[in-house]
């Protein structure tokens, strides 16, 4: 039967049997196995068991769904690589010698022997970061400046065109009223 084991610090050797064919993984309770990460979403990934394979399937985490570092949305597990959710790294655990996969060679020259795994690997920092928003480079920067625009100007008032035609239509309204005001006036007093 295989398990996965979690790799990080504070969680080392935690395991989960995967004995069902769906095994839903995410920070929430109500998850089969729940991994209580902030870098860990609530509803993250689905584990599936494919006959002999194990199928890591992301269900639009946050954080990503990587095996080997590679950002997958489905793929096959197989011993040996690194299965992680957000910042949680994990391996399976079937009974059978861990390999490591062959290296990625772009020539035909042997390549190295890789470092047993525990000789690469450097201790956990707890501290997780997890990249979001502005970085300290940008920072540091200042950002980019708009061109052509002068901080240094005076700012004059805009004027309200509404408030110009308000006051001339008040004006001519009240020029047509005291004309009609006169007119009748005159009118009057011409009729005695």
């Amino acid at each position: 039967m295989a398990k996965l084991v979690i790799l990080n610090q504070g969680m080392t050797g935690r395991t989960f049997d995967l004995i069902v064919e769906r095994t839903t993984v995410g920070r929430v309770d109500d998850n089969t196995f729940q991994i209580v990460d902030g870098s860990v979403s609530s509803h993250h990934a689905e584990i599936l068991l494919r006959g002999s394979d194990i199928v890591i399937k992301d269900i639009g985490s946050t954080n990503g769904t990587f095996i080997n570092n590679d950002k997958i949305e489905e793929k096959i597990l197989k011993p040996g690589q690194t299965l992680r959710f957000g910042q949680v790294e994990l391996r399976i655990d079937d009974g059978s010698p861990v390999t490591a996969p062959p290296p990625a060679s772009t020539s035909s020259s042997a390549a190295p022997a890789p470092a047993p795994a525990a000789a690469k690997k450097q201790p956990i920092d707890a501290t997780m970061i997890i990249p979001r928003g502005v970085s300290l480079t940008d920072l540091e920067q200042g950002g980019s400046r708009l061109t052509g625009f002068d901080t240094n100007t005076v700012f004059s008032k805009k004027k309200n065109k509404v408030n110009i035609y308000f006051i001339i239509g008040a004006v001519v309204v009240a020029l047509v009223i005291t004309v009609l005001i006169i007119v009748l006036i005159i009118k009057a007093s011409g009729s005695h």
